[in-house]
């Protein structure tokens, strides 16, 4: 498998931007409220450590045949950030398989734009060749698994980590 690089995703009202070290400030403000770390655990983190991490991301996977896609997410109208999707795609036997994850800050959640972010992100892994799509998430997180049932992915009775997996068939 050829290494995927993220590529900026246009929906309706968003664009899925490709991660960058620059984002880290602004993100930083989005991702500030602690009840997001409610499932996920944690504290938010600072424009100074969502930096380093950003540097991370955007050097890429050192694993062969896998590859770290994330994106920002945009509302255009408003030209700020609301959040975030990624995608960890993997080498198989049957071409590619991607884990996907998306947060959307506080102030923009109940707006449809996890959802709209997550289906236009699964649509680019489509185009990728990437057949099956995995997330795993909380039991209680209602919001999430709302957003995986819109995108087309369906609970699976397998458990990683104390989360559910949801999975998508892609073709």
């Amino acid at each position: 498998m050829i290494p995927l690089r993220p590529e900026t995703i246009h929906t309706d009202r968003l664009a899925l931007l490709p991660l960058q070290v620059e984002h880290a400030g602004e993100m930083a403000t989005v991702l500030s409220d602690p009840g997001l770390h409610t499932f996920i655990g944690g504290t938010p983190d600072t424009a100074q450590d969502l930096r380093a991490h950003y540097e991370r991301l955007t050097a890429g996977s050192p694993r062969p045949g896998e590859s770290w896609c994330n994106w920002v997410i945009q509302l255009r109208d408003a030209a700020c950030l609301t959040g975030y999707v990624q995608a960890t795609v993997t080498a198989d036997d049957h071409g590619a398989a991607a884990e996907i994850a998306w947060v959307v800050g506080t102030p923009w959640q109940r707006r449809g734009i996890a959802t709209e972010a997550t289906q236009g992100l699964i649509a680019w892994l489509r185009k990728h060749s990437v057949h099956t799509v995995i997330a795993h998430i909380h039991p209680n997180h209602q919001a999430s698994a709302a957003v995986a049932t819109a995108a087309g992915l369906t609970p699976t009775g397998q458990w990683h980590d104390g989360e559910t997996r949801w999975q998508l068939a892609t073709n």
